[in-house]
């Protein structure tokens, strides 16, 4: 048999990146990905595996993918002349944009530290990516925002809304700023509206070129991968032209569908964690050496004396967090805590509080 040379198959860039990495977590508490805490009510887990089991999973997603549109479009408010496209998790349809947006010279601006989709999305499609750094406070940096979109050009502009890692939502009047100088594409990225004081969707309708993008995965559904993008349909039909056929499996639909004719039960559960982000933020105030910035999504960015070593020490009191310490300068020795129940909270804390 021929061998081959992987290094000449494999694109030189491809080779050069690294995986999306995911820590390994049996037996800790899983405090590192921004989930939801809570499951089904046995009740609810039971009458879902009845759904479940009812799917005719021999053929291809059908009109309940249509339904789920549509009752997405319901649980947003979707503005009148609008349409929502769906996506396997919001990572997708951020890959997606970037390759119907894939024309000579084009590229993706993106406040840093971000989400780290944005670049790979831009990387992989072979766009330039532009990172503008925040403040140290991690504010927009008008100025050099502004500088950049006058400078670049970009074909899209990304602001999440909150931000991941920073947890914190930017100025309005900065933001409208941003918005009407990019001469593309704008997506707001409210991945954790759930948590959140504030939203977009009231704001779209001014704007042509603004999308809004959000995900079931902080609603409590990270393990079912739906992702919803929502913008003017002449904008949305464009962008829907370059999505594989058949991207949300059947199952994945019946579950959104299930979860969102119990909304109640998912409400509740965000209240908790607002309820248990607050308690958590008011003890990490009181903590010497610590520094939290507020939040407004289901993490807290924390400042400690030395991140690795808080980190090694909390995972081996059996507490998993994200050490976000490498990811950017202005996040030197930070960890991104997720808010979790009463009692994992709680063991989060004790375990941080030793292992300064």
């Amino acid at each position: 048999m021929m061998k081959r040379d992987l290094k000449k198959l494999i694109r030189q860039d491809v080779q050069s990146m690294h995986a999306y990495a995911v820590q390994e977590a049996r037996g800790l508490i899983k405090l590192d990905a921004m989930e939801n805490p809570h499951r089904l009510p046995p009740a609810l887990q039971a009458e879902l595996g009845q759904v479940l089991g009812a799917v005719a999973l021999n053929r291809y997603p059908g009109e309940r993918v249509g339904d789920l549109r549509r009752a997405l479009a319901a649980h947003a408010g979707m503005p009148e002349g609008f349409d929502i496209m769906l996506g396997n998790g919001s990572d997708e349809l951020i890959a997606l944009v970037a390759l119907a947006c894939d024309v000579p010279g084009a590229s993706i601006l993106a406040p840093l530290p971000g989400f780290v989709m944005y670049q790979v999305s831009a990387q992989l499609q072979g766009l330039e990516f532009i990172g503008v750094d925040l403040t140290p406070d991690f504010e927009l940096d008008e100025a050099a925002m502004l500088a950049a979109i006058e400078k670049h050009q970009p074909s899209i502009v990304y602001l999440a809304y909150p931000n991941n890692p920073t947890a914190n939502l930017w100025d309005d009047a900065v933001v409208e700023k941003i918005v009407e100088a990019a001469p593309g594409l704008v997506i707001m990225d409210e991945a954790y509206q759930p948590f959140s004081s504030k939203s977009y969707i009231d704001r779209i309708q001014r704007h042509s070129h603004v999308l809004l993008m959000r995900t079931m995965s902080k609603f409590g559904l990270a393990g079912v991968r739906i992702g919803y993008m929502i913008g003017p349909k002449a904008l949305v039909a464009e962008v829907d032209k370059v999505r594989p056929p058949y991207n949300i499996s059947v199952l994945n639909a019946e579950c959104a569908l299930f979860a969102l004719g119990r909304q109640e039960v998912f409400a509740g559960q965000a209240q908790d964690i607002r309820n248990q982000r607050v308690a958590v933020q008011a003890v990490l105030a009181a903590i010497p050496g610590v520094k939290a910035w507020p939040s407004d999504a289901n993490m807290i960015l924390a400042r400690v004396p030395d991140a690795q070593k808080a980190f090694e020490g909390m995972k081996s009191r059996g507490v998993l967090v994200k050490n976000v310490s490498k990811m950017h300068p202005l996040l030197a020795n930070c960890l991104r805590l997720t808010i979790g129940t009463a009692d994992e909270n709680e063991r989060m804390l004790a375990a941080l509080q030793a292992s300064l």
